[in-house]
């Protein structure tokens, strides 16, 4: 005897929306529930320094010379030829100044010896910092 004949027979079917439904219900109940706290926090003390006062620029004399051999310092002729006259005019250009830089400008055709006067004059000076200035071609 069959009892089932007239009855479809139906699988069964999962549903799945009411499981998604479900589950972003849990995912927003423990985003909402969760606390979030630091767990290890290093306290760090940063060493502190104070910045030195910004330096004064250098008193720079500006020594040319010509191909004549004519000398000028900070762009005034010179009387000086030699180098004990150069490192008057140096001092007395100075001032209280101790370490000027001494900046040597000179022509192309100024002779050798012009520039070297210059460099011993600085020397009796006692000044040390020297510099030459070039011109870039173009």
């Amino acid at each position: 005897m069959d009892f089932h004949r007239g009855l479809r027979n139906e699988e069964p079917e999962i549903n799945l929306i009411p499981l998604i439904d479900v589950l972003l219900v849990i995912v927003i109940f423990l985003a909402v529930s969760t606390t979030y706290s630091r767990f290890a926090e290093l306290k760090i003390t940063l060493p502190q320094a104070s910045a030195d006062a910004v330096q004064q620029k250098p008193v720079e004399l500006d020594i040319a010379v010509n191909e004549r051999g004519e000398y000028f310092l900070d762009r005034k002729p010179l009387d000086a030829t030699d180098a004990q006259g150069l490192a008057a005019a140096m001092r007395a250009a100075a001032g209280a100044e101790k370490e000027p830089v001494i900046v040597i400008r000179a022509d192309a055709k100024a002779t050798h010896q012009s520039v070297i006067n210059i460099m011993e004059a600085a020397r009796q000076a006692g000044y040390v910092k020297i510099t030459f200035a070039t011109q870039s071609r173009g």
